[in-house]
């Protein structure tokens, strides 16, 4: 016995796995990154001085006040399920992979970018989901690329239709 497709009422209205198509691509919205957004991350999360000391992040090898690299792809992972994966029927993620942090981002910096449909495949064992990869490309307001990865995502399939008993039935 096939296991049927995840019925959650939530995903109804959204895109599914059988509406997308590799190639497809979203221009993300853009965050500016403040100086308050660095320390107020880096406090929590990521501790280290050129996060959360000017002059010390001067003297580091990034040369000034730089977001996580970790922030860097939180913002983007927010800027894509605001801008795409929100509509999506996502049961959730399964990874990330090829995950590149190519140029700091300085606080001031304006990041976007592209996210691209890069892989569809239907899962193996379970039919009713799709696994879908995305490729980012996160760049700054120069245009200079920020950070690369590849995340794969879990998509609901569309049930398949109920198939029509072609025994007509006795309406008495």
């Amino acid at each position: 016995m096939s296991e049927p497709a995840p019925s959650y009422e939530i995903l109804q209205d959204r895109r599914h796995f059988e509406d997308l198509s590799e190639g497809e691509a979203v221009v993300l919205a853009t965050a500016k990154i403040s100086k308050e957004m660095i320390f107020e991350f880096a406090r929590q999360f990521d501790p280290l001085p050129f996060h959360l000391d000017e002059a010390a992040a001067k003297k580091s090898l990034l040369g000034g006040l730089a977001a996580s690299g970790w922030q860097t792809a939180a913002i983007s992972l927010r800027l894509f399920v605001d801008g795409f994966l929100g509509e999506l029927a996502s049961l959730g993620g399964l990874g990330f992979s090829n995950l590149k942090w190519l140029r700091p981002v300085m606080a001031g910096d304006t990041i976007g970018g592209r996210v691209t449909i890069s892989n569809l495949k239907p899962s193996r064992t379970r039919r009713g989901w799709g696994i879908v990869t995305f490729d980012f490309d996160i760049r700054n307001q120069n245009n200079q690329p920020v950070m690369t990865m590849c995340l794969t995502n879990l998509v609901a399939r569309r049930p398949a239709p109920a198939l029509q008993d072609p025994t007509p039935q006795d309406p008495t």
